[in-house]
């Protein structure tokens, strides 16, 4: 196994974080004390991180195996659209607005709408074998997968739909183009964390280069130079006055990546 030295201030989508020493793994194997990245979209980089390491180009990949779709969960969200797109296989056209590799959007049930990766998943394979979907405790931008994913099957249903692809499109027109992670918080049930963020007083309250964004408040988006501390002060702050003012205790969409 071997590393490589990524800037997180460059590479994450949320253009936070130092650079780090990061272990390519190349092969079914399994480093404990590891914490396993993706691409870094939804991810807050701290400055003393755990010991992070990436699947390597040997996950990345797509095959059909008769009725399913074999993906390694290194393979990016665009390349599995295009690959759709070019089959005609349908059920993955959410994918063209939601960035990342599969590995990231399966564990963290990634989706739009009522759209998420689980809704044609089968399995996913593991250090400790193949896990069955029936097994894996899912819910709303959730699940309770520990260990890394190295590769998922799905159902394969014929028929790509170019409309949907426009749909999405239109669903992130109210998001903002500055750095961010994509939605900070999760929507509790029957609301929505930017409403109550808004209404809570903090759309476009800033700390630092760090702010919750005037077009959408539920984006903590980086003016420039924002930094790892102004993040969570202005994450806490939210939670500390939405549930001060609603009740509602709000939970992380973004994951906080500290030891």
């Amino acid at each position: 196994m071997h590393t490589k030295r990524i800037d997180f201030k460059k590479f994450s989508s949320i253009k936070i974080g130092g650079a780090h020493e990061v272990s390519i793994v190349e092969d079914i194997s399994f480093l404990s004390n590891h914490y396993i990245l993706g691409l870094a979209n939804n991810i807050l980089i701290s400055d003393n991180p755990p010991p992070l390491m990436v699947l390597g180009k040997n996950f990345d990949y797509i095959k059909i195996d008769k009725d399913r779709l074999i993906i390694g969960c290194a393979t990016p969200s665009g390349k599995i659209v295009s690959f759709c797109k070019k089959h005609n296989i349908s059920g993955f056209e959410f994918l063209s607005h939601l960035p990342g590799t599969l590995g990231g959007i399966i564990k963290m049930n990634a989706g739009l709408k009522e759209f998420e990766i689980f809704n044609n998943l089968i399995s996913v394979l593991t250090c400790e074998g193949i896990v069955e979907k029936k097994d894996i405790v899912h819910g709303y931008r959730y699940t309770d997968i520990k260990n890394v994913v190295y590769e998922a099957s799905f159902h394969l249903f014929l028929g790509f739909d170019t409309t949907k692809i426009e749909t999405f499109k239109k669903m992130r027109l109210n998001q903002p183009k500055e750095p961010s992670a994509g939605s900070c918080f999760k929507n509790p049930a029957g609301d929505y964390a930017g409403r109550l963020i808004e209404a809570a007083g903090l759309k476009g309250v800033r700390v630092g280069d760090m702010e919750f964004s005037k077009k959408h408040a539920n984006f903590l988006i980086n003016r420039g130079n924002g930094s790892y501390k102004d993040a969570i002060e202005l994450i806490k702050l939210a939670e500390k006055e939405v549930y001060e003012k609603f009740g509602i205790k709000l939970e992380r969409e973004i994951i906080v990546v500290d030891l």
